[in-house]
């Protein structure tokens, strides 16, 4: 792992990665290398335990690198992001970014808003009960639609892949690649859903202390 972090370049990636996952095309853009040298360095990280790829569950041709946090013994690395005001996005605004939202203003005190590319009739049943579960409360929560015009704060953070690959989001927004849990419905997609947005708030929240 130390040997793995020992480049400049493999090191800013993982600064990247620990407050958003990216395509292997943003990455290029982000560091300013070409693609098989890219490509050279994520296989370093991937056969060193502290990254992964996945495959957009939006565009199936895309796929996304995430930093594998367990990996890291102490304090994972990071940028610090300016902990305040947030938008969360996702294609439905029924799950991910309403339990999103809600973490945020619990864990930050700062205030959240969430929105929808293609909003859904309702909050799902099943997001409500696990915001339950975890002392939050969606209770009269509505799904919105994202509008072209409306003001944005300094963080906005897509968390599906569809709406991130929609929106064609701008270099300083961040991406959370969560599989989306409706379709599997069951408490346990939902709660792992929760468990999955409080460890990336909570390493931003840290990262941003340490750094302060």
């Amino acid at each position: 792992m130390h040997a793995a972090l020992g480049d400049r370049v493999r090191l800013a990636l993982v600064d990247e990665l620990a407050v958003s996952d990216r395509s292997p095309i943003e990455l290029r853009r982000l560091v300013g290398i070409e693609s098989n040298l890219l490509a050279h360095h994520l296989d370093i990280l991937e056969e060193a335990g502290l990254i992964e790829r996945s495959r957009s569950s939006g565009d199936g041709r895309r796929r996304y690198v995430h930093l594998r946090r367990e990996s890291f013994v102490g304090s994972v690395p990071g940028r610090p992001v300016a902990i305040g005001p947030a938008l969360f996005i996702c294609s439905a605004n029924s799950a991910r970014s309403k339990l999103a939202a809600a973490l945020w203003g619990a864990l930050t005190d700062a205030p959240a808003d969430s929105a929808g590319m293609h909003p859904s009739e309702r909050v799902h049943p099943e997001a409500v009960a696990a915001a339950h579960r975890a002392g939050l409360d969606l209770t009269g929560e509505q799904p919105r639609k994202m509008t072209d015009d409306e003001s944005l704060p300094q963080l906005v953070v897509t968390v599906c892949d569809r709406a991130h690959e929609e929106m064609a989001p701008r270099g300083s927004w961040l991406h959370w690649s969560i599989p989306d849990p409706v379709p599997v419905g069951t408490s346990a997609a939902f709660d792992a859903v929760v468990c999955e947005l409080r460890g990336r708030i909570e390493s931003l929240v840290d990262t941003e202390r340490r750094a302060s």
